[in-house]
């Protein structure tokens, strides 16, 4: 492997459909002479023969284009490129194209050093040497021009040009702008350019100009190689698409959705939602309102996450598509009218269409480029087909879609600006990852769509069901131990012993102290040296002069108000192990048995000749004599050869599974097709749709089993920190003891009155769970317990994802983990391998605890169906620990 592409994958942290492009690039390199007038015919022919899908070059030079879809990273792969044309081949001028000001001004920043994006960041050769930015507003001082000295090494020259203003200067059959004489080079600076002998053209969103009079002038430049990238490789021609004959490598957008580089779309209605019931105002109205809520509960669920995790907050807007600009800014009126959610919006609505002129389309801009920025006041954008590529943000959350379209192009058009994660990878939450487009009227079109295996749509929500009718807020709640301190605790045995404002200001620095002692248990926190070095630290937050310090604290007793806040703590948290577990040695994995879906499948068979190109296409199959086809012996071996090509599927472990679900497959077809031909003819023109439709199925079921485990004990133990929900705004906290009807939504109930709970207010995910907790509260020998915030446990159950237990326990003499589950699932292969990570855990907790004289940990998978009132937490550890 070239060194040259490990060095620049690693630094730039390339993802796999970058390296493999990357890859693909130093291959074109070693087969290809990178020269000018190089042979075209004898190029494409070598090229096609290991790329069939280069069919043409479609210019005087040669030209590849890498069709990436939006999100994955065009903009760093450009980087990739430059970086490596230079180092593996020496190649020091680049060309760059933008396909709009946007873009322009877009790849500037991101090719200026010590910018967010920059785009050669981890490059060390470009460290101390950057290259040199010429752009289409700065070539004219002759900074793109080197001045003839002999072995001249300087930096690399990127140029950056905005095709549009070419598109412009170039009407009327006029020369570009940079076609013109330049009295400081003596030529323009064009033909300076095309006369360098290692030029390579860049053309970022290839789709958008490619037959334009400008890049017809540009091709002029005869660079020695044209990269083009696109998330679109296709030009319209009419109302039909043309695609790009030069495609050496494609990556669609829904596989970028099975990785997990963009975020999943979905499409959502109403409950029993009939659009015969509302007229075209009506409906938008509807459409509006419930785009406004899924935003709003959006909004919320971000706070509670970036909270959980200790990370920034992304601040949500919501796009609506208008018809034309008379429709968009009626809906504008409508938005901020007080009618509309009591005219809430008001002033945090922005329009965008082609008939804005002068200081408001400026201003417009610029809110929109800012609309991520949390201080921007914008949370609705309504546009008229204006926002094309270029303007990449993250947090586009909620699309409303008014204007008429068919389900996949209504889709497809809807969702590009919204794609990108704000956090850069998915994060396992729905509410983080999820695209929602609001489409009632549209919404069975649409999932009839997502059926199909390549869709972009993977999953529909219900407003009323997975999204909430009422309008959520966040609800943080402070631990015992803080409104103890702060005198607000509700507890009946709560004992307040800060007796003012300026105590209660020492007792909670020295939370924040302790911070940087989580290495002390909670028996160290009371040793004299300890508490002494505390106080100490806590004086020097508070004010750094003596004097300051007695102004603010008067004469509280730092050292007495610590040894209290320290007692407190110990009473009111419990003491967790900083543990980590991870699986090691062999890893099985593999797929469970279980029956295929097939109710989507009714493909029909095509005309011979079709499928005969199809074959020739793909080229999968060879073309034989009699039918044109090669015969497989068995009618499942047209999918089963299919499904072996994953890397995830193994033949010799699978087989028996492969060959069912490719029969059930077959069973299917049968079912509606009379003729055998017709049935070997669906599997061998679709078999790709049918591949992935069982691929896609077996995820599903994909299991990994763990061998063993290791465990990294570090120091210290874990401090509690504030819990976070989401609820409805009017949500009452309920009693604990009340008994949840089935029929009600307990995951949205907020619920307290709790003695021995170290939060006062708990949310539960079944009423087993809060009947466990009454339990807790009843039995004597329990002192306290608590739900564990997110990102408490670092659990790893399988290589990838986390175990966080549902309780904790503490009693008096013993430590739990506590993990009510549905009787049904206490085999299932998850939870078995949930609860033998979580018993490793419990083994080096206790072994820890033991060096510093605390109590053992235990892990209980307890029934959800044995858990009542009259339980015990004894009885429980008799029956279901688990070893």
């Amino acid at each position: 492997m070239n060194h040259h592409i490990n060095t620049i994958s690693n630094r730039l942290s390339l993802r796999s459909p970058q390296r493999d492009s990357l890859e693909i690039l130093a291959r074109i390199c070693e087969i290809i002479p990178l020269e000018k007038d190089t042979d075209l015919n004898q190029a494409i022919g070598t090229i096609k023969s290991e790329f069939p899908s280069v069919e043409d070059f479609e210019r005087n030079f040669p030209s590849l284009c890498f069709a990436l879809a939006t999100g994955v990273g065009k903009t760093r792969l450009m980087g990739a490129f430059i970086s490596y044309l230079y180092l593996a081949e020496g190649i020091r001028h680049f060309f760059v194209l933008a396909p709009n000001l946007t873009i322009y001004n877009k790849l500037i920043a991101d090719f200026t050093p010590n910018t967010p994006k920059y785009v050669f960041r981890g490059i060390a050769e470009f460290a101390q040497n950057a290259p040199e930015i010429i752009t289409g507003d700065t070539y004219e001082d002759g900074r793109g021009v080197r001045k003839g000295v002999l072995f001249d090494t300087s930096h690399i020259h990127v140029n950056i040009f905005n095709i549009s203003k070419i598109n412009a200067e170039v009407r009327g059959d006029k020369a570009p702008r940079i076609k013109r004489l330049s009295e400081y080079i003596g030529e323009s600076y064009f033909e300076y350019l095309s006369k360098l002998d290692d030029l390579v053209l860049l053309m970022d969103e290839a789709h958008r100009y490619r037959a334009s009079a400008g890049i017809n002038a540009i091709n002029e430049l005869n660079p020695i190689m044209g990269i083009e990238l696109t998330a679109t490789p296709q030009v319209e021609r009419g109302s039909q698409p043309v695609l790009f004959k030069n495609v050496i490598y494609s990556y669609p957008l829904h596989k970028a959705m099975e990785d997990g580089f963009v975020k999943e779309p979905a499409v959502a209605t109403r409950e029993n939602f009939d659009a015969k019931n509302y007229d075209q105002d009506g409906l938008e109205k509807l459409k509006l309102e419930d785009g406004v809520r899924i935003h709003e509960n959006t909004k919320v669920e971000l706070e509670v996450y970036a909270r959980e995790n200790d990370t920034s907050i992304v601040k949500p807007f919501m796009l609506v598509v208008a018809q034309n600009t008379d429709h968009a800014e009626s809906l504008v009126r409508l938005i901020e009218d007080e009618s509309f959610f009591e005219g809430r919006y008001k002033g945090k609505v922005i329009t965008v269409h082609s008939n804005q002129r002068g200081e408001e389309k400026d201003e417009t801009i610029e809110q929109l480029l800012n609309v991520e920025n949390p201080n921007n006041p914008i949370e609705i954008v309504v546009h008229v087909n204006m926002l094309k590529e270029g303007w990449d943000v993250t947090n586009l959350y909620t699309i409303v879609p008014l204007r008429a379209a068919n389900s996949k192009t209504l889709v497809e058009q809807s969702i590009g600006r919204g794609l990108r994660l704000p956090y850069g990878k998915r994060t396992g939450n729905p509410n983080v990852d999820r695209l929602t487009i609001v489409s009632h009227d549209r919404f069975q079109e649409i999932i009839d769509e997502a059926n199909r295996p390549d869709s972009i749509i993977r999953t529909g929500i219900i407003i009323g069901k997975d999204i909430p009718d009422q309008q959520s807020t966040v609800i943080n709640v402070e631990s015992e131990l803080v409104n103890v301190i702060k005198g607000e605790s509700g507890r009946k045995d709560a004992k307040f012993v800060f007796e003012d404002s300026k105590q209660q200001h020492v007792a909670l620095t020295t939370l924040e102290v302790l911070r940087e002692f989580e290495k002390c248990s909670g028996t160290d926190l009371t040793k004299p040296e300890t508490q002494k070095q505390i106080s100490k630290r806590v004086k020097e937050i508070i004010a750094p002069t003596q004097m300051e310090f007695e102004e603010i604290t008067g004469t509280v007793d730092v050292e007495k108000v610590v040894a209290q806040t320290i007692e407190l703590r110990n009473n009111l948290s419990i003491d967790i192990p900083k543990i980590i577990i991870v699986p090691t040695g062999d890893i099985e994995c593999g797929y469970e048995d279980f029956d295929l879906d097939t109710n989507s499948v009714n493909l029909q068979p095509v005309d011979h000749d079709i499928l005969i190109q199809h074959l020739q296409n793909h080229e999968r199959y060879r073309l034989s004599s009699g039918n044109g086809v090669v015969e497989e012996k068995r009618l499942e071996d047209y999918l089963v050869r299919g499904l072996i090509d994953f890397d995830d599927i193994s033949y010799d472990d699978h087989s028996e599974l492969l060959y069912k679900l490719a029969g059930q497959i077959i069973e299917k077809l049968k079912s509606y097709l009379r003729k055998e031909d017709d049935v070997k003819n669906v599997l061998q023109y679709h078999q790709k749709s049918l591949v992935n439709l069982i691929h896609s199925q077996m995820q599903g079921h994909y299991y990994e089993k763990v061998t063993g485990y290791e465990a990294h004990v570090s120091r210290g133990f874990i401090s509690l920190k504030p819990a976070v929900y989401s609820a409805s705004k009017d949500e009452p906290v309920r009693n604990f003891r009340t008994p949840v009807d089935d029929r009600q939504n307990i995951r949205s109930m907020l619920f307290g009155g709790f003695e021995k709970s170290l939060y006062p207010i708990v949310k539960f995910d079944s009423d087993p769970e809060r009947r466990f907790a009454v339990m807790l509260e009843n039995e004597a020998d329990v002192v306290k317990w608590t739900k564990p915030a997110k990102g408490l446990f670092r659990i790893h159950y399988n290589t990838e994802t986390e175990y966080e237990p549902d309780f904790i326990v503490e009693t008096k003499t013993t430590k739990y983990l506590c993990e009510p589950k549905r009787a049904s699932e206490i085999q299932d292969e998850i939870v078995l391998a949930k609860t033998k990570a979580a018993s490793e855990w419990c083994k080096h907790a206790s072994e820890y605890e033991k060096q510093n004289s605390g109590k053992p940990w235990k892990y209980l998978l307890i029934p959800h169906d044995v858990i009542s009132e009259n339980m015990t937490l004894l009885g429980f550890e008799q029956m279901y620990l688990a070893q």
